[in-house]
């Protein structure tokens, strides 16, 4: 009589009912994702030719998946054999599933010149953007008769945090699909439209019912968290997580016209007397930015307007050079209104008076006929990332020194995302895509405030109990059974 092993909970299931390219499963602690992942690399092992990877980001983290696979694989196929050497199953059809891991973007090379069926990243957030989609080309078939695609895990949080939020969460609502369209031009010259779809599927403590039956206490650890870590992992919340930098961040479209408890705030009329600054960091394989500020009577900094050089792919640049770059914040300050006929001055960072090898960023830009001027800008990084906190703080009515009006998507983007550096402790992590950072940070060093305490924050008012309606019929199972 045959045994069920395992079986996968309501979430779980849909999670490996996805037919799409790539799906992402998570979002919050607790939640069966790693069971998932490991059960969904057993699909095909009954396929010769099968070939599977499952990726963390260094091998050490790799142990627990590993120590479960011992669990679930060998009780599920006794016949099949892990040579530790290797980091690989074996299954008595001949198909392998391997655990490996890519600790730094270099090596990303040691996977060259493979091919697997199934691609697997546990804690997705933990990579970046240039090591996920290199495994695109080695996600191809290893024989007749298999399935091609890629699947993920993750909670929020890590280097990777922006890219996958902007990829999976924030387009559509879970469990829609998403879609692109991918333009392929043979050498006859015909253009192939191919398309790839995506979707993210949530799931939370909740979610896992034989977790909670076994430790029920397991709600109370999560809830004792300090308030960003709780959020995300209890509740999954995207804009809160551990190792975020600006914890004090909010963005709350009911207060964009009234200004409180929120730092992004609907557009309005500069008043004629404020000050205007713009401020800059040069790029050209990376992002540039450029960032235009309105100061108050009371020294409070507003960004009103962004021109962010990127190419639509995360932390990559368009490749401008310092001229072009020049002319077009040349014919942004004369056509628009709020900038208009302003004195501007430029802050940047000073690296651009550089002339060591050749004519500077800074020259170029200033040569006619667009003469755009620069001055250099304070570089201290520390301080400049406490003006950050100063100005993010509320005070007791719900007051900040710092701004940003909703037109500018890549500023309310790229600043919450910000994660500390695991070396320099106090410093954010110089490898995320920090350009508006930067160049916002030189701006609030030429107008420093002193400490100020974040009185008010916003409280999570949704219960995630509620949040899950799905009924049992709703769902595909499968089991293995040995």
């Amino acid at each position: 009589m045959s045994k069920v092993i395992w079986e996968p909970q309501p979430r779980q299931a849909i999670f490996q009912s996805q037919g799409a390219y790539e799906c992402l499963y998570g979002g919050a602690a607790g939640g069966g994702k790693s069971d998932a992942l490991l059960a969904e690399a057993l699909r095909q092992v009954h396929l010769k030719n099968y070939r599977a990877l499952i990726l963390r980001k260094t091998y050490p983290q790799l142990s627990e998946l590993i120590d479960r696979s011992r669990d679930i694989y060998k009780l599920s196929y006794p016949r099949a054999r892990y040579n530790d050497s290797k980091h690989c199953w074996r299954f008595p059809s001949g198909a392998k599933i391997y655990f490996g891991s890519m600790q730094h973007t270099k090596d990303r090379i040691n996977y060259q010149g493979k091919r697997y069926d199934f691609i697997a990243f546990d804690e997705l957030t933990h990579f970046t953007w240039d090591e996920y989609s290199y495994m695109f080309s080695r996600n191809r078939p290893s024989g007749p008769g298999t399935r091609v695609y890629i699947r993920a895990t993750t909670n929020p949080g890590g280097i990777g945090h922006g890219w996958v939020k902007d990829r999976f969460i924030t387009p559509v609502p879970p469990l829609t699909p998403i879609i692109d369209d991918y333009n392929v031009a043979t050498p006859e010259g015909k253009i192939i439209t191919m398309k790839r779809k995506r979707i993210f599927v949530p799931s939370t403590v909740f979610d896992n019912k034989k977790l909670l039956e076994n430790d029920p206490n397991y709600l109370a650890n999560l809830a004792m968290m300090p308030e960003a870590e709780k959020n995300a992992l209890l509740y999954g919340s995207w804009d809160s997580f551990d190792g975020q930098v600006f914890t004090e961040w909010v963005n709350d479209p009911e207060h964009y016209d009234d200004h409180k408890l929120t730092h992004v705030i609907n557009p309005f009329k500069i008043p004629a007397h404020w000050k205007i600054m713009r401020s800059f960091d040069f790029g050209y394989s990376k992002p540039f930015s450029v960032g235009w500020y309105a100061i108050d009577e009371n020294g409070k900094v507003y960004r009103i307007k962004e021109y962010y050089g990127c190419t639509g792919t995360p932390n990559v640049g368009v490749k401008m050079d310092p001229v072009q770059i020049a002319a077009e914040i040349k014919r942004i300050e004369n056509d628009d209104p709020m900038l208009k006929g302003k004195q501007i001055r430029g802050v940047a960072d000073p690296s651009i008076f550089d002339e060591s090898r050749g004519e500077s960023v800074a020259r170029m830009m200033s040569r006619s006929p667009n003469f755009i001027y620069w001055d250099g800008g304070d570089n201290t990084r520390i301080p400049g990332k406490m003006q950050f906190h100063y100005r993010f703080a509320f005070d007791e009515g719900g007051e900040c020194m710092f701004q940003v009006f909703n037109t500018c998507k890549h500023f309310i983007r790229t600043i919450p995302i910000l994660v500390y550096d695991d070396k320099h402790v106090e410093d954010i992590n110089t490898d995320m895509e920090e350009h508006i950072y930067d160049e916002c940070r030189y701006l609030l060093m030429e107008h420093p405030i002193s400490p100020r305490a974040n009185k008010r924050t916003k409280k999570r008012m949704d219960d995630p109990l509620d949040l899950h309606t799905e009924t049992k019929n709703d769902y595909l199972f499968f089991g293995m059974r040995g």
